[in-house]
């Protein structure tokens, strides 16, 4: 009997729920904790400076009333909603730090939102074991743990993603009238998703197999007649929520709205890869990356994804699938499992079939991990209670392995940090097996601290110069301006340059000049930076770089 049912009856002890709650809340006490005392450790991207424009621009589009329209044609964003940017720098016009440290503080925030929205989804399917598991399980992921911080598409859209399952679910257990409550959720949700990008329509996949499902089994007990009068009574329920969102996403994504047409236009751009090819590292090969092989994304899921998250999230969609199948089982809470399931597998699915470019390891599937920590807190606590059954030393065992198995990727994240998103495991042989395999900081969040450590030991020269050191760059050259400070020059050619900084992936080289910074974790290098004064370096690069 599941906790769900057992709470229903009244036989589970509500202390060990209680217990269970405490402990989520005390998880997300702990991570907010956390956040607060790192987030200034985190370095900036390759998209930090642009994206902050972009926040800028936004602000500047609704202070003028519509009159400067730059944000309509800022680079590409615009394709894209600016909701986390205008946040951020609404945020860093209040708090007392920097831009980019504010950044990373509203990316903590709103990763704690994706968090907090995980823990409700598995706690509604499972019960607050299934709650407590799934926040676990996705607090100590370092594929969304990481990203929370520096990412800002990717993460903020995820956390967006798991509002809306959030709300889902609860529609979907509610069906055919969802509450007022869920209804607002499920417009919050819906509004900030493709507020965030466009392909957060994917939602309607998932709703439509978990709804496809109620219809199907009422039609036999109801009749086609009744069935449509639910189906319609639930649709016109929510129509108010889809209003709603629809002004959402028009607040954080205004280009979206000036032209209805605007977010099928958007669509159509990122259904082609737009820029011009480059080459990364999957395999051990060098693979440009429209030619990615399908084996992409469930290879990276599979490496980056600790051994627990892995196990339980895998056990849990077959759970899920059989669960559904049960006729014995609620009809609603069948079909709740549907949508967690292919909120889970179907965006994986997709791209195995489509084959689209691939690049940045899986940062555009970070979305995925909500769902999946859901579903694997939905079978941590089956395989809890059955444990249960064997006596309190069974389960005692169980809930030891469990917490010896978390701190594996804990201890990880702890020694990596803070580039927790380049972490790969135990499968991979962890970031020094995966070294010369995948891209490991392809982010380049690394030259921060290498940045400072260079200004640091020049700090120490005896001699001052007269003119500003000029400094070769392989690798995203805004953060590392931001970390040098204005007292350097920063250049693609190290003709006359007199240091290098070099990013430690396969594409800057390494050069025959004294090492005066090195930056490393798990003996893997991540950065360095070299004194290349009266030295002949005629290029930074182990490929020609894309122009």
């Amino acid at each position: 009997m599941s906790q769900v049912a057992q709470a229903k009856r009244g036989d589970a002890p509500r202390f060990a729920f209680a217990q269970a709650d405490l402990l989520a809340a005390l998880v997300l006490v702990g991570v907010a904790a956390i956040a607060a005392l790192t987030f200034r450790d985190y370095g900036l991207g390759w998209d930090d400076f642009t994206h902050a424009q972009y926040g800028d621009l936004l602000l500047k589009l609704y202070g003028s009333g519509f009159s400067d329209r730059r944000a309509f044609g800022f680079v590409n964003l615009y394709m894209y909603g600016g909701g986390f940017d205008m946040l951020a720098a609404l945020a860093a016009k209040i708090l007392p730090f920097d831009l980019f440290a504010t950044r990373r503080l509203v990316g903590a925030a709103v990763g704690l939102v994706g968090l907090a929205a995980t823990w409700r989804i598995g706690r509604r399917i499972g019960g607050p074991t299934a709650g407590l598991i799934a926040l676990v399980l996705l607090a100590t992921c370092p594929l969304y743990y990481g990203h929370m911080f520096m990412n800002p598409k990717d993460a903020p859209f995820a956390a967006a993603m798991a509002l809306l399952l959030l709300g889902l679910v609860r529609a979907v257990e509610e069906y055919p009238r969802p509450a007022p409550a869920t209804v607002a959720l499920f417009a919050i949700g819906l509004g900030l998703t493709i507020g965030s990008r466009i392909i957060g329509g994917m939602a309607g996949l998932y709703a439509a197999a978990a709804v496809g499902l109620i219809v199907v089994v009422e039609v036999r007990a109801l009749g086609a007649r009744a069935s449509a009068a639910r189906l319609g009574r639930f649709m016109l329920v929510l129509l108010p929520g889809m209003v709603v969102a629809y002004l959402i996403m028009g607040l954080v994504w205004p280009w979206a709205v000036i032209d209805p047409l605007n977010p099928i236009r958007s669509l159509e751009y990122f259904s082609v890869f737009f820029e011009k090819p480059w080459k990364e590292m999957f395999g051990g090969q060098l693979i440009a990356v429209p030619d990615m092989p399908r084996s992409y994304v469930p290879t990276l899921f599979a490496l980056k994804l600790p051994e627990a998250f892995l196990l339980l999230a895998t056990a849990g969609i077959i759970g899920a699938a059989i669960t559904a199948a049960r006729r014995d089982v609620p009809l609603q809470r069948r079909a709740t499992l549907v949508l967690l399931a292919t909120a889970a597998v179907l965006p994986i699915a997709i791209a195995v079939v489509t084959k689209p470019a691939a690049y940045n390891g899986i940062r555009h599937f970070i979305f995925v991990t909500p769902p999946l920590a859901a579903l694997g807190g939905f079978f941590g606590a089956q395989l809890f209670d059955w444990l249960g059954r064997h006596g309190w030393a069974a389960r005692g065992a169980g809930a030891a392995a469990f917490v010896a198995a978390l701190a594996l990727p804990v201890i990880e994240q702890v020694r990596l940090h803070p580039y927790q998103y380049t972490y790969f495991n135990s499968i991979a042989g962890g970031v020094a097996g995966a070294d010369e395999r995948y891209m490991l900081d392809y982010w380049g969040l690394s030259f921060k601290e290498a940045g400072e450590a260079l200004r640091a030991r020049l700090e120490q020269e005896p001699v001052r110069r007269s003119r500003r050191w000029t400094v070769a760059v392989c690798g995203p050259h805004p953060p590392a301006r931001v970390a040098l400070g204005d007292d350097f020059v920063l250049t693609w050619d190290p003709k006359g340059a007199d240091f290098a900084l070099m990013l430690g992936e396969f594409y800057c080289a390494q050069l025959d000049a004294p090492i005066l910074v090195e930056i490393e974790r798990e003996g893997v290098v991540y950065a360095r930076a070299y004194d290349i004064r009266g030295r002949s370096v005629s290029t930074l690069f182990t490929l020609p770089p894309v122009q």
